[in-house]
């Protein structure tokens, strides 16, 4: 009986959080939208909206505006996104920086500062982090009307769910408590999460993806990583990721991985491989303008750009193994649009030819017909896919209800 009634008030809860995050995604996604359109859409009683709209209204999430009705007359009461009055410092923690930025709620970035990242113990690299946010919000207070959370991204294996760092390659961690020492520490929600995959979740939200439902971000940058979303959902599994393409093997004779494979995508396409290449090959005799003291991978692709032979021998070569990696994913998941992320995108007509023609010949006609191959339209290098983040858990009712509940 007890238990019974347990889970009614528990079902009763996750309805109520469920329906205030679909009006409130509905609103950010189609403003301005009447409270008559809101009831038509979600399926939900007029009666339920006005309740819903009064809590949003009464936080400051939302706004009414009037809408001028085309046959003249008194203007229609509009609902529409406020997103001024909540900031979020949003984190990505790289290998050798740590860029952090301060958003509002529409996503747009109100401070980006980047800092070099030179402790690489849990507790030393805790202390900076902390000591970074502090800073920001001394030095940008008036900029922050309110902080709501504080969300933090990195390579690596993250528990999203508990906010726990099991590993990251760079910093000696042991299930570092990342969420809940921010969120103890500066009385906001807090949030981790695995980089690349983060990005695909922004991607999604805020860039190229925004309109298909199935789409896969590939990274290349020191390595390579994946982030799938499925139904406009970031594919996890139990132990918080999914789709390992760094580790597929597209060349048998390749070099030995340090997963133990050999000739895995990430041993033949990172930026440190393609530049490594670019010496070999110049050594051998390769005539290029490029140098061997000036062959990092940007200047690798503005000179294919250019049209020289072996810069485009390069990015070709790269393309033809991310090729194999993407049409095995395709005959996989079979995903409306690919998106790349990376200096390697700065060659993109060359990359792009390379990569299609490849996936013509490897996967089934009937998957890729659909199947749309571009670059992506965000800074990777910006800390957007933490904020990806917190608009996930605005989406899916978690952090809105929390603000709703807060007294303040």
């Amino acid at each position: 009986m007890t238990l019974s009634y347990l889970n009614l008030v528990g079902n009763a809860e996750l309805v109520k959080q469920l329906n205030y995050a679909m009006i409130y995604r509905l609103i950010i996604q189609q403003s301005p939208i009447s409270r008559i359109q809101l009831a038509e859409t979600s399926g939900l009683a007029p009666a339920s909206i006005t309740k819903i709209t009064r809590q949003l209204l009464k936080k400051k999430l939302i706004k009414e505006v009037d809408i001028q009705q085309s046959t003249g007359g008194r203007p229609a009461v509009s609902i529409e996104a406020q997103f001024e009055n909540y900031q979020v410092i949003a984190i990505q923690l790289g290998r050798t920086s740590v860029n952090i930025e301060l958003y509002d709620f529409g996503g747009n970035s109100l401070v980006f500062q980047r800092y070099p990242l030179t402790d690489f113990t849990q507790r030393l690299a805790q202390n900076y982090l902390i000591n970074l946010i502090e800073l920001l919000c001394s030095e940008h207070s008036k900029k922050i009307k309110n902080l709501v959370a504080i969300s933090v991204v990195m390579p690596g294996v993250i528990d999203s769910v508990n906010g726990i760092v099991r590993y990251t390659p760079h910093i000696d961690v042991k299930n570092w408590p990342l969420a809940e020492v921010l969120k103890n520490k500066f009385n906001v929600s807090a949030f981790v999460g695995n980089d690349v995959q983060s990005l695909a979740l922004a991607e999604s939200y805020f860039g190229s993806t925004q309109n298909v439902a199935d789409s896969i971000l590939i990274r290349v940058h020191r390595g390579v990583g994946s982030g799938v979303i499925i139904n406009h959902q970031l594919l996890m599994n139990h132990n918080q990721s999914a789709c390992e393409v760094g580790h597929i093997q597209v060349n048998p004779l390749g070099e030995r991985c340090h997963c133990g494979n050999f000739g895995c995508l990430e041993n033949q396409v990172v930026n440190a491989e393609v530049e490594k290449k670019a010496k070999r090959l110049l050594e051998q005799g390769y005539v290029s303008k490029l140098t061997p003291d000036q062959c990092d991978i940007v200047t690798i692709c503005n000179l294919a750009n250019q049209g020289d032979d072996l810069a485009q021998k390069l990015i070709k070569n790269a393309g033809e193994n991310l090729g194999r990696a993407v049409a095995m994913l395709v005959n996989i998941f079979n995903p409306q649009n690919i998106v790349l992320a990376g200096e390697i995108t700065k060659s993109p007509e060359i990359l792009l030819d390379t990569i299609n023609s490849a996936l013509n010949s490897q996967s089934l006609k009937q998957l890729r017909e659909n199947v749309s191959i571009h670059c992506s339209t965000l800074n990777d290098c910006s800390a957007i896919g933490a904020f990806a983040l917190v608009q996930q858990s605005l989406f899916n009712g978690s952090l809105l209800m929390t603000m709703l509940e807060d007294k303040k």
